[in-house]
């Protein structure tokens, strides 16, 4: 990690290195940085934070993929990082909407069904490294938005 600051990025700080389950620990990662953030950021700031995450994922994951010489390697998890702040963003602030949150973003990403799976396989670089969990969060918040009020 240490030579480029595209693995630093890409491999979220040292998350995706993980033996086991890297996805779901860069997840949890994500989930524990945006905690860690100056109590309640305006929407703005945090808006701002997702904009240059999404404006140097593609640039980071490209790069440490092709450094590792695997298009979207496991251990790259900056877009899971991006996506769950997302997430977090528009969820209510509270345990149980982000626990729902959490749990469902991770079965979308770990299962990948359409369009998710459509964009893991066909889009290529960076861009495709991030757009399928940038699909898998979208879906995590409609499907939530739809289950609001049962909830």
């Amino acid at each position: 990690m240490r030579p480029r600051l595209a693995r630093w990025i890409a491999l979220g700080f040292g998350s995706g290195l993980s033996p086991r389950a890297p996805g779901t620990v860069g997840t949890l990662w994500a989930w524990v940085a945006w905690l860690a953030l100056p109590a309640h950021w305006p929407a703005g700031a945090q808006a701002a934070l997702i904009a240059l995450g999404l404006a140097i994922g593609p640039w980071a994951c490209a790069r440490t993929a092709h450094d590792l010489g695997v298009k979207d390697h496991g251990a790259i998890v900056w877009d899971e990082i991006v996506a769950f702040w997302i997430v977090l963003m528009v969820l209510p602030a509270t345990l149980g909407w982000q626990l729902a949150g959490f749990a469902l973003f991770r079965l979308l990403d770990a299962t990948k069904p359409p369009p998710i799976g459509w964009a893991d396989r066909r889009v290529p670089g960076g861009l495709g490294v991030m757009l399928d969990d940038l699909l898998a969060a979208f879906v995590t918040l409609f499907l939530l938005a739809l289950a609001r009020p049962w909830l």
